[in-house]
This record gives structure tokens, C-alpha cells and sequence, in this order.
């Protein structure tokens, strides 16, 4: 959704109906649970966002009154799919619509593509600075472009993966075989070589050696037609939702919570 901004002393009302503070705090308990790191460093993000989930219950909560539909109040989410059946507009991706995303993408429907890679990995560790282990991944790209059989001595010697002992090699790699954003930058193309650009994942910068490459074979379409009108249709029933919340709540006297505007309707 959006960023909420709030005073975590406030009081959080909702046209007037006050959610209680035991509310929030088994709503903040619930985030924990899910996802233990989540506000470690900013616990007033985590109330933050607890609000902002509260308050949009309790909109759907009473729009769910006004349209007199019938819901359990133990399963919100059967409530939230109740009200925007009934007032989300969804419509479903053409055949155009896919046809013209899988031209598009032709690497997401390429199936047998194998990759024979190396690389060095300048780990992002938290202890050292992000633009100092860039820095130095860039200059260690520098040198090796200048001089490529240097690669498997560098990957030695300052790689931050168990693979820098066997000179880099990461063997035989398939797209699903590795992280999207690695997936991303090595897949699709027909370059080989080391490539003249750093590869930014999760787990740092990465200098890559394509070494061999098998092409892949092309699913047709038909195939994955159907997958990709879902897929559509799913992007635009969020888009559609989020942007009901919004107009939902800029219709609504909040207290405690602050929506960002909305920038129009998508409901009829």
C-alpha cells in the first residue's frame, strides 16, 4: 500500500468507531510474529503500519455494513473479497494484452537455458560501507577487463564466495537455479566474456564470466497464455484495490492515521 504517517500516542479512529490500543497491540505482535526483523531498528514503523492495517479493516469493515453483506467478523479477508467483488472493477487481461507481454519478455519464456558462469562476489556484509565495496568491486572489474586471464587469480584472491577457491566457476546454472536479479543479468543475451558491468543482488556485487552458453527453446505462447492473463488480471485487481482503499479513506474521518491521496477513483 502507501506510507501512513502517524502519532503512535493517538488515539485510531475510523468515522468515529475507536479501535482500542489492545488492538493495536496484538496487530503489532502479529507483524513480530510474521516477520521477527521487521522494526527491530524503528518500532514506531511497526506501529505504523499495524495502524494503517487496522484502519483499513475497519473501512472495509463498515463499507461491508452499508452494502448489507453478509460476512463472518472472525475472517477479515472474506469480508475485504466480499466488498470489492461488489464494488472493484476488475477486468480481465485480453488475449492482446498477453500476447504483447510475452512478446516483450521473451527471456520468461524460454525454457532450457543453460549458462556456464564464473564470478567474484564482493559480499554486502553491513560491516563495511555500500559505496566503498562497490568502489571496489568496480576497480577490481577495471582490471580484469584489462586483463581477463587475471579473473581466476582475482576471484582467488578477493571474492567473497566459497567459489573463489575453484577460480569463480559457479558450473553449469539454470535461470531458476539462482536469484532473479543474478537471473536477470546473465540470462537472455547472447554475450560472453567477462561482462562489462557489475551485477547488484541481495548478497552484493558480482563480476561475471560468461563462459559457454546453451540456448533455450521458446514455449509458445499457447501454452502460457492462460498463465499470463492471470498474472495480468492479478496486477490490475491490486492496482484497483489499493486505489479503492485510498478513496475509501479520503471519504472517511480518520484519526490517527494519515492516507496519502488518492489520485482517482477506479470503482464504479
Amino acid at each position: 500500500m502507501q506510507t501512513v504517517t502517524t502519532d503512535a500516542r493517538a488515539p485510531l479512529r475510523v468515522n468515529g468507531v475507536e479501535i482500542l490500543p489492545q488492538a493495536i497491540d496484538e496487530a503489532i505482535a502479529e507483524l513480530a510474529d510474521a516477520s521477527p526483523a521487521v522494526g527491530e531498528d524503528s518500532p514506531s514503523g511497526v506501529e505504523q503500519t499495524a495502524r494503517y492495517a487496522l484502519a483499513i479493516r475497519e473501512l472495509l469493515r463498515q463499507r461491508a455494513l452499508e452494502l448489507d453483506l453478509t460476512f463472518d467478523p472472525g475472517r477479515p479477508e472474506a469480508m475485504a473479497d466480499a466488498v470489492f467483488a461488489r464494488d472493484v472493477v476488475t477486468p480481465v487481461a485480453s488475449v492482446e494484452e498477453s500476447r504483447r507481454y510475452y512478446e516483450q519478455h521473451p527471456e520468461r519464456f524460454t525454457s532450457g537455458e543453460l549458462v556456464h558462469a564464473s564470478h567474484i562476489l564482493f559480499g554486502v556484509t553491513g560491516r563495511a560501507p555500500l559505496a566503498l565495496i562497490r568502489a571496489k568491486a568496480e576497480e577490481t572489474l577495471n582490471d580484469i577487463l584489462k586483463a581477463p586471464d587475471r579473473f581466476e587469480a582475482m576471484a582467488r584472491e578477493r571474492s567473497n564466495c566459497p567459489s573463489g577457491q575453484v577460480g569463480g566457476s559457479l558450473g553449469q546454472l539454470e535461470r531458476d537455479s539462482v536469484v532473479p536479479e543474478f537471473a536477470q543479468g546473465i540470462f537472455g543475451t547472447d554475450e560472453t566474456g567477462v561482462l562489462p558491468r557489475l551485477i547488484k543482488t541481495r548478497f552484493g556485487f558480482h563480476l561475471v564470466r560468461i563462459d559457454h552458453r546453451v540456448p533455450g527453446t521458446r514455449i509458445p505462447f499457447e501454452a502460457v497464455q492462460d498463465d499470463i492473463a492471470t498474472m495480468l488480471t492479478e496486477q490490475v485487481r491490486l492496482r484497483a484495490t489499493r486505489q479503492y482503499v485510498l478513496l475509501l479513506a479520503s471519504q472517511a474521518a480518520l484519526e490517527g492515521v494519515t492516507f496519502a491521496p488518492a489520485d482517482g477513483p477506479l470503482v464504479q
